[in-house]
Parts: structure tokens; C-alpha cells; sequence
């Protein structure tokens, strides 16, 4: 076995035992209903949200800001579904003995993550606009990102490419 194949089996060893670890939070009260509502928010609702409040508080001066993040949401979501079909991943809760499926999927397959995706990208651009929006958004972005593997929906490295994607969409978009 060369270097390289058992620093990879390392990593998806280490992958799967923190997967574990994560969605073993789920038999402690209400964190399963928690994680479930930030999963929720992070489908779209919270970042459409945050568009309506901006066009509502700034007018029309959050115009490109808001057409911004419809066009960052509409590339990272292409981006996403043509990894998704390249890879066919499973989820954690489909391949692993011990992680529960803790919420509903809205497609079949985990790698990369969507969520962590959208929330990196819009925040970055959110931010780039409105920096005091910091305070609220990088939280929220790391909990949704938490959410999917504590759900048992995602592997923590469908996480990380998740967020290096979506930063490398939004960080991207800003040069155009």
C-alpha cells in the first residue's frame, strides 16, 4: 500500500468516526429538533429571507446585492447537482451502521453538501456588501454546516468541499 492510499484511508476512516460521534448528539433531548430547524431554515427559507429583509430596509440601493446572491445561489446550485451526479455518494445514514438519518434529504446523494454550499457563498456575499451581517451569518452558516452531519446526512468532508466550493463561487463572482 503506497503513502498516498493510507493517508486516504486515514481520512475517510477519520471521516466516518467523527460522522458518529456528530449524529450521536441526536439522543440528547432536543438537539435532533434543533438541528432539524437550522436543516430547515438553511433549505433556502432563511437566505430568501435575508434578500426580502435587505430589499425591505435598503430599497433599491440592495438591488445588486440581492441579484448578486440569486445569481451566486443559481451557480453554486448547477455546481452542486453536477458534482452530485459525478460522484453518486451515499449518505452517511445509508452507508454506515450507527448514523440515524435525523431529518428528510432533498436528493439522493451527500457529497457535496448544498446546504454548506449555499450558506458559505451567500454569506461571503452578503458580507461583502454588509459586513455588520457578519455577527449573525458566520454563525449561522457554521450551525447549518453542523446541522448536515449531525442529521447523519452528510460526512464531514462533503462539509468542507461544500464550503471550499461555495466560497470559491462567491469569491469568483465578485471578479466578474
Amino acid at each position: 500500500m503506497s503513502r498516498i492510499d493510507a493517508t486516504l484511508r486515514e481520512l475517510v476512516r477519520w471521516d466516518q468516526a467523527l460522522c458518529v460521534q456528530l449524529n450521536a448528539a441526536l439522543r440528547y433531548g432536543g438537539v435532533q429538533r434543533v438541528f432539524q430547524g437550522l436543516s430547515w431554515l438553511g433549505n433556502g427559507v432563511f437566505w430568501y429571507a435575508l434578500m426580502l429583509a435587505l430589499l425591505v430596509v435598503y430599497r433599491s440601493d440592495a438591488a445588486l446585492p440581492v441579484l448578486h446572491m440569486v445569481f451566486v445561489g443559481a451557480v453554486c446550485t448547477a455546481t452542486y447537482k453536477m458534482v452530485k451526479r459525478g460522484t453518486l455518494r451515499p449518505r452517511p445514514y445509508q452507508a454506515m451502521r450507527g448514523v440515524a438519518a435525523g431529518a428528510p434529504v432533498l436528493d439522493a446523494f451527500s457529497f457535496p453538501s448544498g446546504h454548506t454550499l449555499h450558506a458559505v457563498a451567500f454569506t461571503l456575499v452578503s458580507c461583502g456588501y454588509y459586513p455588520a451581517l457578519a455577527a449573525v451569518l458566520v454563525p449561522f452558516t457554521v450551525l447549518t454546516a453542523a446541522s448536515r452531519v449531525v442529521l447523519g446526512l452528510h460526512y464531514p468532508s462533503d462539509v468542507l468541499a461544500g464550503a471550499a466550493i461555495g466560497a470559491a463561487v462567491a469569491l469568483a463572482s465578485f471578479r466578474i
